[in-house]
This record gives structure tokens, C-alpha cells and sequence, in this order.
């Protein structure tokens, strides 16, 4: 394996991606990062878990396909989970290493698992943080739930009202997520609203934007094989870290995920929300060092 600290732009299926390695020097199992969105970036963890990480760790950042700092493909039909294993499997080859550990938050999470059950023998072992369900009727009821249960009585309405029109969960949950504010959105993710601003003004900072694309691609293009009943097959160590108020992938999902993983354990963070590396970073850190070093 060689791996030197720094950031390189690596063409993986022929898209340029970026990516940054910290804590060659620890010489450990590469822990492979993998952000949420779908379409997100690394730039908030890579200032705030991923520093403490690199002091014991070898970390490896990567942004997906058409996302954060890495190249956008040509086409929409270009965003599939089966194109992100793919660019997966080729980083892995860049870095030359027999197995890695995957870190993956929110929809990161799912694509870990996703990769996982994809090229088991390739990894070691796994945390999830906050991880999603995305094309799940659980997961959008999780979300409509979330934002009722903070939202303003206005909103609160509006939501109500959707509800009674009878419309399909589908449609209501897409007419919500119009309806709702940054502010609204801050309260849903963020239990600590001094935490939300670090995090928006983090997001301002890196003039680095969520499109939408990736999302409305993934969620057009549904795989063949769900992965929900493939969790089973799954057997690697797996850690679920969740927060208690997490209203946006929940303590449902992450039930549902570790009630199928066969070496999977559940750690509560009883301060967070949707981010425990942002509202209990100390924490966080500490958890995934030390099921590192365990197992």
C-alpha cells in the first residue's frame, strides 16, 4: 500500500475525484470516509470528527461522481448506485490496500452498506452514522414526523392539511420539502441550534452546493434489488451510531439496520440529532477509535 498524506485528484471511471488522505503515518487499515446527501461533500467532517480521526487513523476522504469537489459525469443516467460501487472499488485499487474500513454518515451510510454487500471480502469493518433508507416509505414518514414535531404552527398546518387531502405519501413528502425554510431544515438535523449555525455557516463557507441531482437521479433509478433484504447476507463487525433526536434518518432506521446486520451494535448519543460527529464530536470520536482498536 502507498498512501501519502495530501489531496489528489484521482480519475476513477474517467471522473476526476477528489480526494485527501490524513494519518499516513499511523500505518493503519485505511478508514474510507463516505459523506451523505446524496450529493453532499466532506467539507464540514474534514474539519471537525476527521482531524481527531487522523491522529490514530489513516483516513481517506473521497467525494462522489458530480459531487462536493470531484468531477460531475455526463449524464444523469451516470448516477446510479452501481456506478458509485464502481468508483468505490477503483479508489480502493488507487490505494493499493487489500481492505479498508468505511465510515459512512447519513446516506453514506447506505452506500457503505451497499459496497458491503457489494465486495464483502474487500472490507474490514463498518460505522454508520445516522445512516438512511432512502427510497424507504419508513424513512419519508420519519421525516414528516420530524418536521412536524418542530415545526411552526403555520407549517405545522400545512402539513396537517396535506394530510387530510388524502394525497400519496410520495407526493406530500415532496410538497413539505418545498414548503420548509433553512431554518426549519437546522431545527430538523441539529438538536444544538449554536451547532446548526457552525454547520450552515461551514456549508457557506465551502461555496460548495447540493444540486439535487444526485438525489433525483437515484430516486428515478431504483435498483433491481433493494437493500433492505440483502442486509441479511452482511456480516461484517458494524458499528450504528444514532442520535436520540434524530428526526431525519431516525432511531427507526437504525433499528431496522441493526435488527438485520448479524454483528452489528447501537450506540445512542443522547445529545444529537442528525450529526452526533457535529454535536458530540469528543464523543464520536471516541467511540469509533475505540471500536476501531477492538475489533
Amino acid at each position: 500500500m502507498n498512501v501519502t498524506n495530501g489531496e489528489f485528484t484521482v480519475n476513477l471511471n474517467g471522473i476526476d475525484h477528489w480526494v485527501k488522505i490524513e494519518g499516513s503515518e499511523n500505518g493503519t487499515i485505511p478508514l474510507v470516509i463516505i459523506h451523505g446527501g446524496p450529493g453532499g461533500n466532506h467539507y464540514v467532517f474534514e474539519r471537525t470528527a476527521g482531524p481527531f480521526l487522523s491522529q490514530t487513523r489513516t483516513v481517506i476522504y473521497y467525494e462522489q461522481r458530480g459531487c462536493g469537489r470531484s468531477q460531475k459525469p455526463g449524464a444523469d443516467e451516470d448516477y446510479t448506485i452501481d456506478f458509485l460501487i464502481r468508483d468505490f472499488r477503483e479508489l480502493k485499487s488507487w490505494l493499493g490496500a487489500e481492505k479498508v474500513d468505511l465510515l459512512g454518515y447519513s446516506f453514506g451510510g447506505e452506500l457503505a452498506l451497499e459496497i458491503s454487500s457489494a465486495i464483502p471480502e474487500e472490507i474490514n469493518q463498518m460505522i454508520l452514522s445516522a445512516p438512511s433508507l432512502m427510497n424507504t416509505d419508513i424513512q419519508k414518514m420519519v421525516q414528516l414526523t420530524g418536521f412536524m414535531s418542530i415545526a411552526d404552527p403555520s407549517l405545522y398546518e400545512k402539513i396537517s392539511l396535506l394530510h387530510q387531502e388524502g394525497l400519496a405519501l410520495d407526493e406530500i413528502y415532496n410538497q413539505v420539502w418545498a414548503l420548509v425554510d433553512s431554518e426549519t431544515v437546522d431545527l430538523l438535523l441539529c438538536e444544538n441550534q449554536d451547532v446548526a449555525s457552525k454547520n450552515r455557516a461551514l456549508w457557506e463557507e465551502s461555496k460548495l452546493t447540493n444540486t439535487g441531482l444526485m438525489m433525483n437521479a437515484l430516486t428515478s433509478n431504483l435498483s433491481d434489488s433493494p437493500l433492505i433484504p440483502r442486509l441479511g447476507e452482511i456480516k461484517h463487525e458494524t458499528l450504528i451510531i444514532t442520535g436520540v433526536f434524530d428526526r431525519n434518518t431516525g432511531i427507526p432506521i437504525s433499528k431496522i439496520i441493526h435488527k438485520k446486520l448479524r454483528n452489528s451494535t447501537m450506540a445512542l448519543f443522547e445529545k444529537s440529532a442528525h450529526f452526533p460527529d457535529l454535536e458530540e464530536t469528543e464523543k464520536f470520536v471516541e467511540v469509533v477509535q475505540h471500536f476501531l482498536e477492538s475489533k
